[in-house]
C-alpha cells in the first residue's frame, strides 16, 4: 500500500464511524417507540407499498419469516394494514396506515429538528463545509447503486 491508500483507508474508517454514530443518535432522537427494524420496515412500506411480505423481505434484505413477524408487529400497532392483492387473492398486500405515516413524519421531524439545532451551533465556514459534504455524500450514495 502507498501513502495515498493509507490516507483513503483512514478517512473511510473515520467517515464510517461518524456515520454510524450519527445514525445511532438520529435513531435515539426519533423517539418512535417501535425500534429501528420496525421503523425501517414501516418506512419501506410507506415509500414502496403496498408490498407483499416477500417484497418487504427483499427490500429490507431479511428472511421472509422475519418480515412476517415484523408485519405482524406493525399490524398489531395499527401502523400497517393488510389487503388482498386484486390480481391474486391468496396474496396479502401491506400498506402503511395513516397512523403509520404520521409516526414516521413525527420521527423525521424530530430528527430534522435535532440536526437543525446542532447545525445552528456552527459558524458560517463549518456550515458551508457540511453543506459541501452533504452534496458529496449524496453523490457517493447514488454512485453506490451501480
Amino acid at each position: 500500500m502507498n501513502a495515498e491508500t493509507d490516507i483513503t483507508l483512514e478517512l473511510a474508517a473515520r467517515l464510517r464511524w461518524a456515520l454510524v454514530r450519527m445514525a445511532r443518535r438520529l435513531r435515539q432522537e426519533a423517539g418512535s417507540g417501535i425500534g429501528p427494524s420496525l421503523t425501517a420496515a414501516l418506512a419501506t412500506v410507506e415509500r414502496h407499498g403496498p408490498l407483499t411480505p416477500s417484497e418487504l423481505a427483499e427490500r429490507e434484505a431479511i428472511k421472509r419469516p422475519a418480515a412476517t413477524r415484523i408485519v405482524a408487529r406493525l399490524e398489531e400497532e395499527g401502523l400497517v394494514a393488510r389487503s388482498a392483492d386484486p390480481d391474486d387473492g391468496r396474496v396479502a398486500l401491506i400498506a402503511a396506515t395513516a397512523a403509520g405515516s404520521e409516526l414516521l413524519a413525527a420521527a423525521r421531524a424530530r430528527k430534522n429538528e435535532y440536526l437543525a439545532r446542532r447545525l445552528a451551533e456552527l459558524d458560517a465556514d463549518d456550515l458551508a463545509a457540511v453543506a459541501r459534504t452533504a452534496d458529496v455524500l449524496e453523490r457517493l450514495l447514488e454512485d453506490g447503486r451501480r
